[in-house]
C-alpha cells in the first residue's frame, strides 16, 4: 500500500505541475511581452517575475532539494528582472524546469519522500517539499491567469467543458 500511495501521491504531483505550466504556457501565448512584464507599481510583481519565480521554486526545492542537485538559486534576480527575457525563452525555461522535476518526481522512493531535508533554511521532508511546490505553483498560477484574464478581458476556457457537461446534463434531466 505505502508504494502505491507514494507513487500515487508522485503521479498526482507531476500532473499537477504539468497542467498548471500549460495554463502558463496558454496565458504567455496570449499576452504581449511589454503586458508580460507590466508592473501596476513597483511593490507588484510582473507575469514574467512570477514565472521565473516560478522556476527558481521548482529548481531549489525538487530539483536541488529533493533531487540533489546543486542549488544555484538566485531568488532575488527573479524578482529584480525588468523584461530582458523573451516570451518563447520564458516559456521554453518554465517547460524545461517543469519537464526537469518532473524527471526527478518519477525517481524519488518512499524513503527519500520520509527522509528530512533543508531547503531555503527549512527543514522539510521530502512528500512536504513536493506539496510546498505544488501548493505555490498553483497560487501563482492562479494569479497569472487572473492577470491575462483582466489584460485581455477573454475567458481562457481552462473549465469550458464543465459548463458543456452541466447544460448536456440539464437537457437529459
Amino acid at each position: 500500500m505505502t508504494d502505491t500511495l507514494h507513487q500515487e501521491f508522485l503521479h498526482c504531483s507531476a500532473e499537477r505541475l504539468r497542467e498548471q505550466s500549460g495554463r502558463i504556457e496558454s496565458c504567455l501565448g496570449k499576452l504581449t511581452a511589454e503586458q508580460i512584464w507590466a508592473r501596476g507599481s513597483e511593490s507588484e510583481n510582473a507575469i514574467g517575475n512570477l514565472v521565473l519565480h516560478l522556476c527558481g521554486n521548482v529548481r531549489q526545492w525538487i530539483i536541488a532539494g529533493v533531487g540533489g542537485a546543486p542549488d544555484i538559486r538566485q531568488r532575488d534576480r527573479e524578482f529584480a528582472a525588468r523584461g530582458g527575457v523573451p516570451v518563447p525563452e520564458l516559456v521554453d525555461k518554465l517547460r524545461a524546469t517543469v519537464d526537469e522535476a518532473v524527471a526527478v518526481l518519477d525517481r524519488v522512493t518512499a524513503e527519500r519522500l520520509a527522509q528530512p531535508l533543508l531547503i531555503q533554511g527549512y527543514r522539510e521532508t521530502g512528500l512536504a517539499a513536493i506539496y510546498h511546490v505544488v501548493e505555490h505553483f498553483s497560487g501563482h498560477t492562479g494569479q497569472i491567469i487572473f492577470a491575462t484574464k483582466m489584460l485581455t478581458g477573454e475567458d481562457l476556457g481552462f473549465y469550458r467543458h464543465l459548463s458543456k457537461a452541466a447544460a448536456q446534463s440539464e437537457k437529459t434531466a
